[in-house]
């Protein structure tokens, strides 16, 4: 359980984090600035992505679909003490990353190791722990685990990993809003506070178009679009496209 109320999605700056977790101003700065540390059980990683660090390192962290492909700091390694608390810690691994060098901090989540790659520095690939209340890009029919249901008990709705791309996800939103692009359904406008924030993305992409170097753009490629909307786009494979959409609810 985490000890700390950080909300996923929310920014923090430093001196919000010292004050949540009550740190004490002599143990302000210092190793909080380097990247990662230990705080107490838990520790606290501090990422760029897409942009260079403070320092000049500039390596390629980046979300892929859930999940948060991340470099420890130049000489960091398997064996390492820290390196070793990091991938079995006694307490939470709170992760925040940014997309500006002097921008707050956005928590993407409590982490744990879904891979490790041992290179110099070491490469982690963080998974998070988060309710569904912390996932609005999820379907209400997808189950993330169907192996431990009964066969015929659900079904699985396959969603491709760039509709999961947080950072993807907060660009597309900061364009276009938060309207459904198919029927143009507002959840704040419908529920008020419960429904403020709250929409899916849809990756306009058939994947079969995607190649191995491709980039996603969240402009270009993705949509915001209502839970209803969004399985209905994916009823068919491949995914019905939003114009198609659009004139089925036309001419019904």
């Amino acid at each position: 359980m985490p000890k700390y109320p950080f909300k996923v999605g929310e920014e923090y700056t430093k001196n919000d984090i010292y004050r949540i977790c009550s740190v004490p101003i002599d143990k302000q700065r210092g190793n909080w600035d380097t990247g990662y540390t230990k705080y107490g059980d838990d520790w606290f990683i501090f990422t760029n992505v897409g942009t260079p660090g403070r320092t000049g390192h500039d390596y390629e962290n980046r979300f892929i679909g859930d999940d948060l492909h991340w470099y420890g700091r130049t000489n960091s390694r398997i064996g390492q003490p820290s390196i070793e608390s990091l991938i079995n810690p006694d307490g939470n691994v709170y992760i925040f990353y940014r997309e500006e060098s002097r921008s707050p901090f956005i928590f993407a989540g409590l982490g744990s190791v879904k891979s490790i790659r041992d290179e110099t520095p070491v490469q982690i690939t963080w998974q998070f722990t988060k309710s569904s209340e912390e996932r609005p890009e999820v379907l209400a029919e997808e189950v993330s685990e169907p192996e431990k249901y009964i066969e015929g008990s659900t079904k699985k709705i396959s969603v491709n990993t760039y509709e999961r791309n947080p950072y993807a996800r907060k660009k597309c939103v900061q364009h276009y809003g938060y309207d459904c692009a198919v029927c143009g359904f507002n959840f704040g406008k419908t529920f008020g506070e419960l429904g403020e924030g709250f929409i899916h993305v849809h990756h306009l992409k058939q994947l079969a178009e995607i190649g191995q170097e491709y980039h996603l753009d969240p402009i270009a490629d993705l949509r915001p679009v209502c839970p209803n909307c969004h399985a209905m786009l994916h009823r068919k494979k491949p995914p019905l496209r939003i114009g198609e959409l659009k004139k089925v609810m036309k001419n019904s």
